[in-house]
C-alpha cells in the first residue's frame, strides 16, 4: 500500500509541472497541436515497445504465458466502446479544453479546477456506478464542496459567468475538464478490472491520437503542427507530456484506481494545483488567479478531506 502512495506523489509532481510547461509551449503552437504532439509521441513509444516484444516474442513467450495469470486478453464489444469513450473524455476533448484554458487564463486556475473539483465529481460518479456508500459525513462534504466550488470557480466575481466577460471562455474550458476527467476515470476503472493497465493506456492513446489528428486537420492546424513538431521547446514538452505525464503518470493513476477506492485515489489530486502555482511563480508565468479562488480551493480541499474521512476503530 505504501508503494502506491509513493507512486501517487511522483505522479502529482510530474503532472504539476506539466501545466507550466504547456503554458510555455503555447507561445509557439496552439493547444490542439500540443495535445497531438503529446499523444503522437506516446503512441510511437507504445509502437516501439510492441515491435521490441514482437521481435523477441520467442524469448518472451514462456515467461509471458507463465505470468499472464487469468487475464482475458480480448476486449469485449462493450470494453471497446469504453475505450473510445475514455479516449474522447480523457484525451482529445480533455486536453483541448485544458490547454485552451491554460492559454486563456494561465496554468494555475485550470490546475485548481481539475484537481480539486475532479475528486468530488469522481466520488459522485462512484456512488452511482460502483455503489460506494453515501454517508452523512460525505453529504456534509458535498455541501462544503458546493460552497468552495462556487468561490473557486467565480473568485468572488459573478461577472465571470457572463458570456461577454473577458475570461469567460477560459473559465468555461477549465470547468469542463474535471467533468471529462471524472468520466475518464470511472470508465477506465471498469476496463482495467480484468484487463492490462498498460494495454488500456496504449489503445486509449491510439484512439486519442487519431481523434486529435482529425481535429487538427479540421481546424486547419496541420501545417503549424508539422512546422513546429521538432521545435526544441515543443518537442521536449511533447516528450515530457507523452512519456512522463501519460505513460508513467496515467499508469500510476489507473493502478491507484484499481487498488484503492475511487474517492481515496482521487484525493491525491488536491496537492497538484498548489505545486503548479509554486512552479508558475518560480518561472514568472502570467496568472489570473485571485485570493477568493485560493480560498475556494482551500474550502474544496477541506471538503475532499471530509468526503474521504473514515473512522478508525
Amino acid at each position: 500500500m505504501l508503494i502506491i502512495y509513493a507512486l501517487l506523489i511522483v505522479m502529482i509532481v510530474i503532472w504539476s509541472f506539466s501545466f507550466v510547461l504547456v503554458d510555455i509551449a503555447l507561445e509557439f503552437v496552439p493547444p490542439m497541436s500540443i495535445a497531438l504532439n503529446r499523444f503522437l509521441i506516446a503512441s510511437m513509444v507504445f509502437i516501439f515497445v510492441d515491435l521490441y516484444f514482437f521481435i523477441n516474442r520467442k524469448k518472451q513467450v514462456d515467461k509471458y504465458n507463465k505470468n499472464k495469470k487469468k487475464e482475458n486478453l480480448r476486449y469485449t464489444r462493450k470494453e471497446w466502446i469504453y475505450l473510445i469513450i475514455a479516449s474522447f473524455c480523457g484525451i482529445s476533448l480533455f486536453y483541448i479544453a485544458q490547454y485552451s484554458a491554460i492559454e486563456l487564463i494561465g496554468p494555475s486556475l485550470p490546475a485548481l479546477f481539475v484537481c480539486l473539483l475532479s475528486p468530488v465529481v469522481i466520488t459522485i460518479l462512484a456512488l452511482i456506478f460502483f455503489k460506494e456508500k453515501l454517508t452523512k459525513v460525505k453529504i456534509l462534504g458535498f455541501a462544503i464542496a458546493t460552497v468552495g466550488g462556487f468561490l473557486l470557480v467565480s473568485g468572488g466575481d459573478l461577472q465571470i459567468f457572463i458570456p461577454t466577460s473577458p475570461n469567460f471562455l477560459g473559465y468555461l474550458y477549465a470547468l469542463i475538464t474535471p467533468i471529462l476527467w471524472a468520466i475518464y476515470s470511472i470508465v477506465t476503472k471498469r476496463i482495467i478490472i480484468n484487463k492490462s493497465n498498460l494495454k488500456t493506456l496504449k489503445y486509449t492513446a491510439y484512439f486519442g491520437t487519431i481523434e486529435l489528428f482529425i481535429l487538427v486537420i479540421l481546424n486547419n492546424e496541420l501545417l503549424i503542427f508539422i512546422q513546429n513538431f521538432f521545435n526544441i521547446y515543443v518537442f521536449l514538452t511533447g516528450i515530457y507530456l507523452g512519456i512522463g505525464c501519460y505513460i508513467i503518470g496515467y499508469f500510476i493513476w489507473q493502478k491507484s484506481q484499481n487498488e484503492l477506492k475511487s474517492s481515496k485515489g482521487a484525493s491525491f489530486l488536491y496537492v497538484q494545483p498548489f505545486l503548479t502555482l509554486l512552479f508558475s511563480m518560480l518561472l514568472n508565468r502570467t496568472e489570473t488567479i485571485l485570493l477568493w479562488n485560493m480560498v475556494g480551493g482551500v474550502i474544496v480541499l477541506f471538503a475532499v478531506l471530509v468526503i474521504n474521512y473514515e473512522k478508525n476503530y
